[in-house]
């Protein structure tokens, strides 16, 4: 596995494997490119092509400017990626939203598949307004390791799903000073809600998958049938359902990953 710092701009992240298509993984609000970790070991000894792993901006270990859009997380992401590179998206929550704009062949790569897992498309007025609240209130500064990290796996969602003393934990955060602060810039949380997931996908070109458990909060199965006629649910798992249960989401997506097949392609 090849770790990459962040500079001169450009994104923090992980890669592994050689070949091709490239399998990008992109992940949601609030963590960053620790939540695959699960799914990277699996991809070690099951995935023929290169994949990566980026922190997007104002994440993790990556550069904090606004402003945050869609459309610049997937402008970033090409970045990191050779002219006509044929990818497959592999997106959590936001994660998956940016994957549907890389999907519109804007941005110079080709896109052969997305697959969203756990992506809101349904935001009520009062869940942007709360979202934008938290992108104004500014950093937090905690006194310990130990506060800053149980804050950020109460936010993140993976609280019960991964241990306080684990990398997936220790990525979430960051230090200065003696302070601790969590690794997300605060600003990056206005964007929620800001790019209309029908309007994402009136644009797309590449084929859309959906999948989510059963007990994810954010998104329904009638929600994603409004994409993708058969979204694939997994009994049992919630929001974070990669880092809950890695093997199922592979054994999921992997016939995908390997068939191409999708609910419609887009013309």
């Amino acid at each position: 596995m090849n770790r990459e710092s962040s500079v001169a701009g450009r994104l923090a992240a992980e890669s592994g494997g050689s070949g091709s298509p490239t399998l990008v993984l992109l992940h949601g609000m609030g963590t960053n490119a620790a939540v695959w970790y699960g799914l990277e070991t699996i991809l070690s000894s099951h995935w023929p092509g290169r994949w990566i792993a980026p922190d997007l901006r104002g994440h993790g270990r990556s550069f904090h400017r606004a402003p945050y859009a869609a459309a610049l997380h997937a402008a970033d992401v090409a970045g990191l990626l050779e002219q006509d590179e044929e990818t497959i998206v592999i997106g959590h929550s936001m994660g998956g939203l940016v994957g549907m704009v890389l999907g519109s062949g804007w941005f110079g790569i080709r896109v052969r598949q997305v697959i969203a897992l756990g992506t809101k498309v349904d935001w009520k007025a009062e869940e942007v307004s709360k979202w934008r609240e938290r992108g104004h209130n500014g950093v937090r500064w905690f006194a310990t390791r130990r506060e800053v990290i149980e804050a950020y796996l109460r936010v993140s969602g993976l609280q019960g799903l991964a241990d306080p003393d684990s990398p997936v934990a220790e990525r979430g955060i960051a230090e200065e000073g003696g302070r601790f602060r969590l690794a997300m810039d605060p600003a990056a949380a206005k964007m929620a809600g800001g790019t209309p997931a029908d309007r994402v996908f009136a644009a797309m070109r590449a084929p859309l998958r959906m999948i989510a458990g059963d007990a994810d909060p954010l998104v329904t199965e009638d929600q994603m049938r409004h994409y993708d006629p058969q979204p694939i649910i997994l009994p049992g798992l919630s929001h974070n359902a990669h880092v809950q249960a890695p093997e199922v989401v592979w054994n999921a997506v992997e016939p995908i990953l390997r068939t191409g097949t999708a609910a419609a392609s887009r013309g």
